[in-house]
């Protein structure tokens, strides 16, 4: 180094050593006037995997593929239908950014579903902001008429998810 320290790389190998075999994130040793000091980033636990992104599936290189069809199309809501849904007095809207999540937990029923019977204050589904789970509540009781959000699926700051009428 340019100002007369020098680096003792054994030294380093061996605190890297060490943080590795004994899980530490960090390690520091101070000696006269040296110090070392070796850390490491450990990437956080992968959630459960009701919340992993599924794996990507294996592709083959451009020029073996076959043209492929066209993907289906997502059924369109008119937009005059979607102008009254945005005005429909049993809409319930995202009241953050997050995730939605229609049942508690992976392989657990659905908090609803189509057709079924809410009482005010009932768990319609989940979002998660910041590693928290909110509940949204149906705003009064009534009928499940229209789920708009898949589980799993980003949600925006008043994006429509549910009708209850």
């Amino acid at each position: 180094m340019s100002n007369g320290v020098t680096v003792d790389a054994d030294a380093i190998r061996k605190l890297a050593e060490i943080l590795r075999d004994t899980d530490l994130t960090e390690i520091e040793v101070a000696e006269k006037d040296a110090r070392i000091r070796v850390a490491r980033v450990i990437p956080a636990p992968a959630p459960a995997q009701y919340f992993a992104a599924p794996a990507m599936p294996q592709m083959a290189p451009m020029h073996a593929m076959a043209p492929a069809a066209a993907p289906a199309a997502m059924p369109a809501v008119p937009a005059a239908d979607a102008a009254v849904e945005a005005n429909h007095p049993g809409l319930v809207t995202s009241p953050m950014v997050g995730v939605a999540y229609l049942a508690p937990e992976p392989g657990a029923a659905a908090y609803i579903t189509l057709g079924a019977k809410v009482a005010a204050g009932q768990t319609l589904l989940l979002i998660e902001a910041m590693k928290t789970f909110n509940q949204i509540k149906a705003p009064k009781a009534g009928t499940v008429t229209r789920i708009l959000v898949e589980s799993g699926a980003p949600v925006e700051y008043g994006e429509p998810l549910v009708v209850v009428e």
